[in-house]
């Protein structure tokens, strides 16, 4: 019951707050018992992750939606309808329970209409769904503008990209190369009954067979391996750090990648990590001290870098670039409801302010990875199309067989090898 309630709380903060899921949820699991805390996230998270067909089912019952005061039952009625499509929670018991949380949310009068509406949707499920399932966007599970997005980019894919945006995702660890090789760490996590395998696109991705809490792997708290997903660890490979040189890492929060640069080059002179967001910079440092590296950490705004970085040239970038974050949406669902279509011209021309004022920090000869967890072209492939216009010192280094001028840089797709959407670019200046 009360797991119920606060679930639907927590819908009523991302959906009409604008909160992020992460931030929120870590709150709410407090305010229920420990046994509950992993049931409170599957309900807010699948709620999220099939929002448009939970609504369009309550649409096709009920004449007039739940407005003003009212409107948390109606993500109360969200909820006891994911229960009783996506989860084995017994029917009986997720009806039950969840008409007995508008107690808790203190909306007697309603007990009536939610135990209705979710009995009425037991018996007629089949007939509703197959009839909201009409529309692509109601049955993936996405916001009618991303869905046109994802049919223009990716005619062939795009249905592939929306079905892998609502997996569970994998949990992906870094072995630290530094502490131990890959086919070490797999023996010590084997040894404590943690099954995983060797990522394929890179020397230091490891796949568990399912996720567990980070403390029950080995060597987690003193750095031997960290948490990041497969297609983030290809940065620091291909950014391709060399002994002796200056690197900065630019919107470097919560610092996987800086980590894996300095595990990767021990012999740097020094990476400098910047973030504009000073809480999540915290998270940098968390990270930098667990492992037992050392970087130059400054809170700054990556389009400005002459106000935090007067000192000279870097050798190498990586710009991992404030986007839209439509690579992961697996691993954070709110992401379709918290971003705007208008969102994404807005953030490709800050990805265009930060790329140009970084190219001036980088030195003749020099490296820059351009970087997102986007799946969308207007942040990828096309902003890198025109600044290679634009920036004629600038050269593409072609990733893989297919990379021209045209289609410039990698994208991986969200599930593709287990790993989420992720783009790539690297630049070198004449």
């Amino acid at each position: 019951m009360k797991t119920r309630a606060q679930a639907a709380l927590v819908i009523q903060q991302v959906l009409d707050q604008g909160q992020s899921l992460s931030a929120v949820l870590p709150a709410a699991q407090e305010k229920v018992a420990p046994r509950d805390r992993a049931l409170l996230q599957e309900l807010c998270y699948g709620t999220l992750r099939w929002l448009p067909r939970l609504d369009a089912a309550v649409s096709e019952m009920m004449d007039k939606p739940l407005k003003n005061k009212s409107r948390i039952f109606h993500y109360l009625i969200l909820v006891g309808l994911y229960q009783l499509i996506y989860t084995r929670i017994p029917a009986h018991a997720a009806v039950a329970e969840t008409v007995n949380a508008v107690k808790l949310l203190k909306g007697t009068s309603l007990r009536g209409l939610i135990n209705g509406v979710l009995r009425n949707f037991q018996r007629s499920a089949e007939v509703i769904l197959l009839r909201i399932d009409r529309v692509p966007s109601i049955r993936l599970g996405h916001p009618e503008w991303l869905t046109k997005r994802l049919r223009q980019a990716y005619p062939e894919d795009w249905e592939f990209i929306m079905e892998a945006n609502n997996q569970r995702p994998p949990m992906w660890i870094r072995n630290n190369s530094q502490r131990q090789s890959r086919e070490q760490m797999l023996a010590r996590m084997a040894e404590v009954g943690i099954n995983a395998v060797a990522g394929e696109e890179g020397e230091d991705c490891i796949l568990l067979e399912r996720p567990c809490d980070v403390t029950k792997l080995p060597g987690f708290e003193t750095g031997d391996c960290s948490v990041q997903d497969g297609a983030a660890q290809q940065a620091a490979r291909l950014l391709d750090p060399q002994p002796g040189e200056w690197v900065l890492d630019a919107c470097a929060a919560p610092g996987g990648k800086t980590a894996h640069l300095l595990e990767l080059q021990p012999a740097l002179a020094g990476v400098v990590a910047v973030d504009a967001d000073e809480n999540r910079l915290k998270r940098v440092q968390e990270n930098l001290d667990r492992i037992g590296l050392t970087a130059r950490v400054i809170h700054g705004d990556a389009s400005t870098p002459d106000l935090w970085w007067p000192e000279g040239q870097f050798d190498r970038i990586l710009l991992d670039a404030p986007c839209s974050a439509t690579g992961v949406i697996r691993r954070h669902p709110d992401i379709k409801w918290l971003r705007r279509d208008q969102d994404i011209r807005e953030l490709a021309e800050l990805q265009c302010r930060i790329l140009n004022a970084l190219w001036a920090k980088l030195k003749s000869g020099g490296t820059l990875l351009y970087a997102t967890c986007s799946v969308l072209p207007e942040e990828n492939r096309d902003q890198i199309r025109a600044f290679l216009a634009d920036t004629k010192d600038a050269r593409l280094v072609p990733l893989h067989e297919q990379d021209n001028p045209d289609c410039p840089g990698r994208q991986f797709l969200p599930g593709e090898a287990e790993m989420d959407g992720f783009y790539y670019a690297k630049l070198i200046k004449q």
